[in-house]
């Protein structure tokens, strides 16, 4: 099997516009079910709001304060209203790259395009943010406070960059380690099979050990899943403060 095979994209319901290939694909299935699936635990998890939550009341508050934190803690207490559109994010990434690690799914953050669509989301988001709260006094952000005038003509330019590579940054993390992860797994799965199908019933001793490593490794995504959505995350609450505070 091609390990790249996972990451196809194909059209569940053709739909043309014109010249525009518009089809519900299995990407866009995976998004919708990620939605639905975040729809669900936030509707019915916090229905009962009871005193003692049972399970899936808990997972919801576990969420819920996690990110509640991570917004205090890195975008400021001046933060707090833009605390649902990080908690959507939080949520549709780690959504997406855990729904992936399901057999015969389809992860759509490893591909390019959703990740950097998600991060010039964010991008144009903090930028308008920053232009509403201070106007134009917002380009002082591209000058470090304190530093010389005379260093100016190369700051400002390094800082410009610097801002304007953020979307790319953001986009190509999140997409690499969701694929290269993937890939692996697919890899040294694929190595165990051919191991004990080549080695006959030896295959079978000597294959406990790729096995053990494919367990590892399907337990070091699950974790990279999640720390890929916390590291996009709590960058997009610096962005904000940075934002909010110019600094």
């Amino acid at each position: 099997m091609n390990p790249l095979e996972q990451f196809q994209i194909h059209a569940i319901v053709p739909i043309t516009v014109g010249h525009v290939d518009t089809s519900f694909t299995n990407s866009a299935l995976y998004m919708a079910i990620a939605v639905a699936l975040i729809y669900a635990l936030l509707k019915y998890g916090m229905k009962p709001k009871a005193l003692v939550p049972d399970r899936l009341q808990a997972l919801a508050e576990i969420f819920y304060e996690f990110v509640a934190n991570l917004v205090d803690e890195n975008a400021g207490h001046n933060a707090k209203p833009y605390f649902p559109f990080v908690f959507c994010l939080f949520m549709f990434i780690l959504l997406g790259n855990l729904l992936g690690m399901i057999p015969y799914t389809f992860t759509f953050t490893s591909h390019i395009i959703v990740t950097f669509g998600l991060a010039l989301t964010v991008f144009v988001f903090v930028t308008a943010l920053g232009l509403i709260k201070h106007g134009f006094g917002f380009f002082r952000l591209f000058m470090p406070q304190g530093a010389p005038i005379i260093m100016a003509p190369i700051l400002i330019p390094i800082e410009i960059l610097s801002y304007l590579s953020r979307p790319v940054s953001l986009s190509i993390r999140l997409f690499a380690n969701m694929m290269a992860g993937h890939t692996m797994l697919t890899v040294f799965a694929g190595f165990t099979v051919m191991m004990i199908s080549a080695l006959g019933g030896l295959g079978y001793a000597i294959g406990i050990l790729p096995l053990l490593i494919n367990i590892a490794l399907i337990g070091f995504e699950i974790l990279v899943a999640f720390l890929q959505a916390y590291v996009f995350c709590i960058l997009t609450c610096l962005y904000i403060h940075d934002s909010l505070e110019l600094h």
